[in-house]
Parts: C-alpha cells; structure tokens; sequence
C-alpha cells in the first residue's frame, strides 16, 4: 500500500493469524496517534489502549468484508472517535452533538493553543466529550479542522465553535482527579522485592493457580500457563518500582541503566495472591502518554 488505501483480500482460516500480523504492521505508525486520541478522549491511557484495541479489532473485520476501504489513517479515527464515544456513553457520559455559536466562532485562533498541548491528561475528563475531541485532534495533535470535522462527523463551523468553548474551559480547570486505589501498597512491595531480587521462584509463588495475564496487543494466558512468562524476565535485566499511574498502584518497569519507565505492568491480589497480570511492554507508547510519580515506602 503506497497511496493510503487498504485493498481487501479474502482471508482463508488457515492465513488469517498471517493476515492480522500484516494488518497490525500496516497501521503501526497510525496506532501511537490513535492511542494519544483515546486516552486523551477517556482521561486515561489504559482505557485509551482498549478502545484502540477495540478499533483494530473492528477495522480488521470490516477489511475482511469490504473490498473498499477509504484511505487508512482518517478511517482508523472514525472507528476510535465512534468506539470512544460508545465507551464513554456507557460510562453514562452524556455526549452532545457540535453547534456552532455566532460568539464562540468570533474567538476563534486557527493556531493551536501550547497550553492545551501540556494540558494534564486527566483535565480533559472535565471537558464534555465534544469539547474534549475538538481540542484533543486540533491543539494536541495537530489535526486540519476539515480532519477534525471528519472524524467527528460534523462540520468546520461546529468544530471551530466547540474549539473555542473547550480551549476556554480546559484553561479554568486546575484540580486534579483523585481515585481510589484498589491493590495495596504492601502486596506490590512484596512482589517487587522478590522481582528485583531474581527469586523467581518466590514470585511465581505469589501467582495464585488461576491468575490470568493479558500481554497487552500480543497473547493471553491463564492458570499454569502463566509461570513461563516470568521466563523472559529471568534472561533480561528489568526492575520494578511501584508508582501511582492515573489513581492506582502500579508498576513502572524499568530497563538496565534507564531513568524512564519503558512500560507499566498492572496487577491485581486477591487474598495475597497475584490473580491477574496486564503486561503492557507490548505498546511502550503509553509510557511517554503517562502521567505517575515514583511511591517511596
């Protein structure tokens, strides 16, 4: 593909594993952009990633069906745009369709706005949705309003004017959301000092016998299956610290001589007990997207 259009080709059972890894190749340099979209839109960057998971998973199906598909990346972004809004919708956030207001339109500054671009992650969740996508796809990454317009499904003159409302409010917004953690600070301690102590067998002791792990963009195992996932940790040299990502404890994972994470690692206890592991060293963009600090004891 050299012009932006996917062409389909009819995938049989025994080449559609083939096809995906062709697929999942072909929009590789869309899916950052995709991804800083949908965290943006949901206020989070895990959300985010599922609901971009969600949208390759649907452009995938309808290529298999469709012998025209429009040009890649604005097609990939309706599919995020609508799946966002379907995600946030049944999280009972109301979405408003664009208008445009004669006074909104007179405040308009085609430049974007730099204090939209550094803009908290989390103060977009304080936007309402159509304010949210307008600033997101024009300040943050750079979208032509006719794009913008595109991908809302809905026209420049709307999107200018629900441009203007959003920038004005997101520059009020000053406090930070503050969620509730669910693992505890002690059981992700414990695992992190047998971690970076190599005692594999005491982490994997720490796996309860039905603990499901979620290699994000990549496998998902359960039960047995999942102590030789620890087996790639044992012949590299990566380090847990606990951080606070988005409200909750996590690990930032961190690799020899590095002072940035690389990617996070989210797990869930159960009585003591690890009962799921999401592992997303897979999708490494959503480290630079990510806002923690580093939990001392």
């Amino acid at each position: 593909m050299t012009d932006g259009t996917v062409q389909c080709v009819t995938q049989t059972p025994s080449t559609l594993g083939a096809a995906r890894e062709e697929f999942l190749a072909l929009v590789d340099s869309v899916r950052p952009e995709l991804h800083r979209y949908c965290a943006r839109l949901t206020g989070s960057v895990i959300e985010g990633e599922d609901i971009v998971q969600e949208t390759l998973a649907k452009a995938f199906y309808a290529l298999s069906l469709s012998a025209d598909i429009p040009p890649l990346r604005p097609w990939l972004f309706r599919i995020a745009h609508n799946a966002a809004i379907d995600f946030l919708k049944s999280h009972g956030r109301k979405y408003t369709e664009p208008s445009a207001e004669i006074e909104d339109l007179a405040g308009f500054d085609d430049k974007p706005d730099p204090a939209v671009v550094r803009a908290a992650l989390a103060r977009f969740l304080s936007l309402p949705t159509t304010q949210r996508s307008a600033v997101i796809l024009k300040d943050v990454l750079g979208h032509s309003l006719e794009e913008a317009a595109e991908t809302m499904g809905t026209t420049v003159m709307a999107v200018k004017a629900t441009l203007v409302r959003g920038r004005r409010r997101l520059l009020e917004l000053h406090r930070e959301q503050v969620e509730t953690n669910v693992t505890t600070l002690a059981d992700l301690d414990r695992y992190a000092r047998l971690f970076n102590a190599r005692d594999w067998d005491g982490v994997r002791g720490l796996v309860s016998d039905d603990c499901r792990l979620d290699l994000v963009s990549k496998s998902q195992r359960r039960g047995k299956q999942v102590g030789m996932y620890f087996g790639r940790y044992e012949k590299e040299d990566v380090t847990l610290r606990v951080v606070r990502l988005e409200g909750q404890l996590a690990f930032a994972a961190y690799v020899a001589g590095a002072s940035k994470p690389a990617y996070f690692i989210l797990l869930e206890f159960e009585a003591g007990r690890v009962k799921s592991i999401r592992d997303f060293r897979y999708v490494p963009y959503i480290a630079a997207e990510a806002e923690f600090e580093v939990v001392t004891g």
